[in-house]
């Protein structure tokens, strides 16, 4: 009993990453309120909002092969720059997970329909 996997489909994939980039906005407004405590929370937000752009002219080509050598180029960079975040080691971790996240979800195709603020 073999599933046949589900073919890419690329405005899926856009329409979760635009999910994904206003749900990291919210949650960055939200650490912005609280203050010092929730520097760590704003910076891992940052870092989804920073890949999941980065990503998103990938996703447009409607080709998973464009989508997932964008993924490999981006986790093979050094430095991800950005401004306005408050600890750089910490952004690059976490822009890091989310990039091994999404070459996960890319290469099983899985997880793109889920749009839901906290996944």
């Amino acid at each position: 009993m073999t599933t046949v996997p589900a073919a890419w489909n690329g405005e899926q994939v856009r329409t979760w990453l635009d999910s994904r980039i206003a749900a990291a906005r919210r949650d960055q407004a939200d650490a912005d309120r609280r203050g010092y405590e929730a520097r760590d929370d704003y910076d891992m937000a940052a870092a989804e909002e920073w890949v999941c752009k980065a990503v998103r002219a990938a996703a447009a080509s409607n080709d998973q092969a464009v989508f997932a050598d964008r993924l490999k180029v981006l986790l093979a960079e050094d430095e991800y720059p950005t401004t306005g975040i408050h600890d750089d080691r910490r952004f690059e971790r976490y822009v890091r997970a989310n990039l091994r996240k999404l070459t996960k979800m890319a290469k099983a195709n899985t997880g793109f329909a889920n749009t839901l603020h906290y996944q």
